[in-house]
Formats: structure tokens, sequence, C-alpha cells
């Protein structure tokens, strides 16, 4: 499991929440003054988990006014960047004259080495943070403060990347070591470099390197959005994503797998998941195997034993067994 640490102000007095909440805000961005109508009681929980150099923080909390004035800037500025994916609740944002209102599953950026107010709605938020040293985004920096303040979509394109990634990392670190988090936090700082370069319209001025991650992440994304399909080939893979069928497979295996054993190992996941699922006890088992991309039983039923070690018809019959 990834090292986490959480802060559920409900587990303190009410007269020392509102306090413990500034003063996680400010070691998890940078120094802020905070406000908020709900300050006598405030309920506010906050996991931080570490990937290195970069931190990601899903957190719920009540109203709230952060602050961040010149004076606290030149105080200290730890210089990163922090982007927020909105997941519930309202905001907006003010630098000088410049104002933006987010919606769900907006993405909000905003940088330590810049003033700022932000106003979150009279509703609770949910939301998903993001602190990415400025060194870590392979973009020049007067480039890249040039997206600060920009409100871009976490619903579709590289955003929606960005956005699903770090749902599926905060849904569940426990399948992940310690020793995955500097890689998990490359990962991030790919995505948010990628979305800053598309906000600019500047991708040609991306590393190679973080142009090929990203693309093997597109690449997966895909794979995994269309497993149904038992037509899901490598032409077709490669046609989606306007590259060639050899650098297709270069893709895959510098993650250490194929094209071809990565929609397997994707599909039988899936399959065992549904098999393993008691609402779908009735369904038989070559409608499961169909929903995933095998058509044909025998070809199916190899796969699975081949991966498994028993047909599915023994794995279901296992797990349908009550737990010891």
């Amino acid at each position: 499991m990834l090292h986490e640490s959480v802060l559920r102000t409900v587990d303190l007095p009410a007269g020392d929440r509102f306090d413990a909440w500034t003063e996680r805000m400010g070691r998890t961005h940078a120094p802020m003054h905070l406000a908020s109508d709900r300050a006598a009681d405030y309920r506010g929980e906050q996991r931080l988990i570490c990937l290195g150099d970069v931190t990601v923080w899903p957190a719920t909390f009540d109203h709230l006014v952060f602050r961040r004035t010149p004076k606290l800037v030149r105080q200290s500025d730890p210089e990163v960047y922090h982007l927020s994916i909105l997941r519930r609740g309202e905001g907006a944002a003010s630098w000088g004259r410049q104002e933006v209102a987010y919606r769900i599953d907006d993405i909000h950026t905003n940088s330590s080495s810049r003033s700022y107010d932000i106003s979150t709605g009279p509703d609770p938020v949910t939301l998903i943070g993001i602190e990415i040293p400025r060194t870590l985004v392979a973009l020049p920096a007067h480039r890249a403060d040039q997206v600060i303040g920009r409100r871009m979509s976490g619903r579709e394109g590289v955003g929606a990347l960005l956005a699903q990634f770090l749902v599926q990392l905060v849904s569940d670190t426990a399948p992940y070591q310690p020793l995955d988090a500097p890689r998990l936090g490359t990962v991030v700082a790919d995505l948010v470099t990628t979305v800053f370069a598309h906000a600019l319209d500047a991708d040609r001025q991306l590393p190679p390197e973080t142009r090929a991650r990203t693309l093997t992440l597109r690449i997966k994304s895909f794979i995994r959005r269309n497993l149904g399909d038992p037509d899901l080939t490598p032409a077709r893979i490669a046609e989606a994503h306007h590259i060639s069928r050899s650098y297709l497979y270069s893709l895959l295996r510098a993650e250490g797998t194929t094209v071809a054993s990565y929609i397997r190992d994707q599909r039988l996941k899936n399959v065992c998941r549904d098999l393993a699922d008691p609402a779908l006890r009735t369904l038989p088992i070559h409608a499961v195997a169909a929903r995933w991309g095998f058509p044909r039983a025998a070809e199916f039923t190899r796969a699975f034993r081949s991966a498994h070690g028993v047909p599915p018809s023994e794995f279901r019959a296992r797990s349908e067994l009550p737990a010891e």
C-alpha cells in the first residue's frame, strides 16, 4: 500500500478543527489565510498520498476561502504548481482582475508563486488535489505559467486521461507497493505536462519520452474501454491513435508486455471480477466471456485455464464458497 497520512477534523475537539485544517492546508500547498462560515465546527477530511516529489490529496471539506497574499508569497514559496479536479460542489478563483468559476470535473490550476483568492460554494466540496514541483513540468517556465488560472476540462481529451488516472489511483491504493510511488509520480508529472502543453497547443515542445508515456496511457485507456469488442485488433488501435502498428508494438514492449497480452490480461481480469460477483451468478459463463471480447467458448476456456490453472466453472464455484 502507498504511504498515506489522513486528517479527519471530526476526530478533534470542535474548537481545534479549523486551526488544524488551516495548518494542514498550509503544509500541503503553501501558507495561506483561510476563512469559513463553518469555522466554529469545521468538517474536513484529507488523504495525503506521497508519490515521490509529487503529492496527491483527495479531500472533502466545508465552505472555505483560500487567500494567498503577495506578502505570503515573499515569505514562503515552495515553487509548486497546484491542480484540483472538482468532483462535487462548486468554486471560483481570482487572480487580480481575472476570475474563473469551476464546474464538476473542471481542472483548476494555480501556483505557489502567485497570489490568489479562491472560494468554494456553500455546500461541501470534494476534489482531488495535486502538488507538483515546477521543475517536474517539462515545459519552459514562462510557457507553463501561462496556463495558471485557466479552466480546463477533465471530461475529455488529455484532461480526462489525467482525471481518470487520479480517480482510479485514489479509489484504492492497496494494490500498489511503496516502491511504485516514484514511478506513479512520474506518470502524474507526464500527464500534467501534457495537459499544460495541450492547453498551450505546445505538444511539440514535450520531450519525446513524455509524449511516449502519455500516448501509452491513452492507448491502454482506449483498450480498456473497448474490451468487449472481439475485433479489437492492433491495426484498429494503431489507426485510432494515428500511429503505425510497429510503433504500437514498441510502446507496449517498453511496458514489458505485448498488445495481445495486454488485451487478453485485461479481458480475463474483468471476467474474473464478473464470475466472482454474486449479482451475476445466474449469467452463463459463456455470456460473461462474450461481454469481455471472448466470443468463442473453447478459446476462452483455454486462455482462462492457462492464466488461472483452473477452468472458469471451477473458479466461479470457488468464488461462491463462504469465507472461513
